[in-house]
Order: structure tokens, then sequence, then C-alpha cells
């Protein structure tokens, strides 16, 4: 399942950085992740300066 990215996103794309598959891409206010491409592997979880990436 995918991860999701909450409101405490502070958008410095980090997240976006570390997905490998590029699944991650700027929203209004925040990241978002596409479920459809997410393959789950934690990176961006890992990556967020903020903790900003929960599972889902």
């Amino acid at each position: 399942m995918a991860r999701l990215i909450n409101d405490e996103c502070i958008m410095c794309g980090a997240c976006a950085d570390t997905c490998p598959v590029n699944a991650i891409s700027e929203g209004d206010g925040k990241f978002v992740i596409n479920a459809d491409e997410c393959i789950d592997c934690g990176a961006c979880e890992d990556g967020c300066p903020v903790g900003a990436i929960v599972e889902a």
C-alpha cells in the first residue's frame, strides 16, 4: 500500500528527489504520492526531514 503525505509537508521536495519511480509530485500546498506508481519502498519516508510521510 502506498504511503501518504500529511499536512506537515513543508514543500521541500526531498521526498520527490528520493523516489526511485518518480511517483511523487507537487500538489496544492503539499506533495502527493501517486498510489498507482508507488512501489512502497519507503525511500520517501526516510528522506522527509519533517516526518510528513506515513503508511496508508
